[in-house]
């Protein structure tokens, strides 16, 4: 090894020149990474240049303009007749607890602190369901990206998109686009039966975000929050996010059961339900149970959210009122959201605030919110203006009844006495009773091995529930992956049947 007359030995520094990468980049790099690191120390001296062009084999220029540059950046500093040195100032810019050891091993026991709210939160997260890049049988809450209309998709983004400069580049509105607040208004007064104005409707970075939102700005840490139970994931995160207290409410034929929740907490703050399909069992809310509801929240000065996230997509007959649209009181915040309806990539969710909350929500969203992007709410805004929302909405009706239908079908040739799917009028999945001998979640796990996605019911429950079986979305899977996906969950749970008869 060479030893140096005056400077640090240098082994580990090295160039390639066939890398690529310029020899002064390679040479800078390495060296800078080596002295923030700390395998070179403050007050070290350096090679001298001449030195170290030698050792490794570079000119000497290449070396002085090294040694410029990182001299320039504080890294290390020249002195008159003495050479380089690493700075003294590193000394005080690198924590000594942030320093990497030779073997670059990571301390086991360092946990980033966190404060006490996520620390408690962290804790009671659910897991959501990763999204394959294609969707498997039978993968919930996807839409139909095969029957998505990217042709007219794509000619409104280029209408957008050749708008004046300022248009498309400013920032949003932070309660959203006027004219995307305008035809969501139109259209859930034709379709959903809500008369709202468009200072009524907030624009947000998808429903998750609406319900973080909504529960920072109404609840306090510990507030009493009733939840269904079993209950959507996402929403639930949400809300534990922001410290309440959720409260597992049952639920019977007619939805949430409102006089248990009032018996586990009558001072409840707030109440979260999916009244048009409820998420995950597919109830729908009866008009009876929506109104005791409303009294319930009316008499103990609390908000309900409602959350139609599937509520266009019903296959026969006329489709049950919004909770929001037979609400007088003004208790209803009405979220939905774009994911769905359209595509998740999206992240387009809002919601219909109460009368006495708008100025509210203007004020915090104005303060604390940059807003969804301009150019996804432009498009989406002309999508409905122009009809095409109607339009699409019509045809995925008419897709997702056939699939419904092909795995109702497909459950009653391949699954009978095994797993009872029951019929749904409404959404994108369809709860499945498991046969007494199964277990859920084993079962679950086993068919992921083979690629079928079912999701156990106790992944959505906040406590035990008395249902058990298996949730199976038909959405976004077209009738021959139904056909396939069917056969397959129907030879699993004929062999796990058979290996506990053994």
């Amino acid at each position: 090894m060479v030893k140096h007359a005056g400077g640090v030995l240098l082994p580990a520094l090295r160039v390639e020149p066939e890398a690529g990468t310029p020899i002064t980049i390679q040479l800078a790099g390495t060296l800078r990474n080596l002295i923030l690191s700390g395998d070179l120390q403050p007050g070290e001296r350096l090679p001298s240049t001449r030195t170290l062009a030698q050792d490794i084999g570079v000119s000497r220029t290449t070396v002085v303009n090294v040694y410029d540059q990182l001299t320039t950046e504080g890294i290390i500093e020249s002195r008159v007749g003495a050479g380089a040195y690493v700075s003294d100032a590193l000394e005080f810019r690198r924590p000594v607890e942030l320093k990497l050891s030779n073997t670059k091993k990571e301390n086991p026991g360092l946990k980033p602190r966190l404060a006490n709210l996520s620390a408690d939160a962290s804790q009671q997260y659910s897991l959501r369901l990763p999204h394959p890049e294609h969707p498997l049988p039978f993968t919930t809450g996807i839409p139909a990206f095969d029957a998505f209309p990217m042709a007219q998709w794509a000619r409104l983004s280029a209408e957008f998109l050749r708008e004046p400069r300022d248009d498309v580049l400013r920032y949003p509105d932070s309660s959203g686009l006027l004219t995307l607040r305008q035809a969501i208004a139109v259209h859930l007064r034709a379709n959903r039966g809500i008369n709202c104005s468009p200072d009524e409707v907030f624009i947000f970075n998808g429903a998750q975000d609406a319900f973080n939102r909504i529960g920072m700005t109404l609840l306090d840490p510990d507030d009493a929050v009733w939840f269904e139970n079993p209950g959507t994931i996402g929403a639930r995160n949400s809300l534990i996010t922001c410290g309440v207290r959720l409260i597992p409410v049952p639920l019977d034929g007619d939805g949430i059961c409102v006089e248990d929740g009032l018996q586990l907490a009558p001072d409840f703050r707030m109440a979260f339900v999916t009244p048009a399909h409820q998420h995950p069992l597919g109830v729908t809310m009866s008009l009876k149970r929506r109104f005791e509801l409303l009294r319930a929240a009316e008499r103990a000065g609390a908000w309900i959210i409602e959350d139609d996230y599937v509520g266009e997509f019903h296959y026969s007959g006329r489709p049950p009122p919004t909770l929001k649209s037979v609400d007088e009181g003004g208790r209803v915040i009405y979220v939905g959201s774009f994911s769905k309806s359209l595509f998740p990539a999206l992240r387009l969710g809002y919601l219909v605030a109460p009368p006495k909350l708008v100025e509210t929500f203007h004020r915090i969203v104005s303060a604390t919110v940059q807003g969804a992007p301009t150019h996804f709410q432009s498009i989406v805004a002309r999508f409905i203006q122009e009809g095409h929302f109607a339009a699409h909405i019509r045809r995925m009706r008419k897709i997702y009844a056939e699939r419904k239908h092909a795995l109702i079908d497909a459950a009653v040739r391949h699954l009978d006495g095994l797993l009872t799917v029951k019929p749904t009028e409404t959404g994108f999945q369809t709860y499945a009773e498991l046969a007494p001998e199964f277990d859920e979640v084993e079962v679950a796990r086993r068919a992921a091995e083979r690629r079928i996605v079912v999701s156990p019911i106790s992944r959505f429950s906040i406590v035990p529930v008395a249902q058990t079986g298996l949730i199976l979305g038909f959405s976004a899977i077209p009738p021959p992956a139904i056909e396939a996906g069917a056969k397959a969950l129907a030879d699993l749970l004929r062999t796990m049947r058979a290996e506990q008869a053994r």
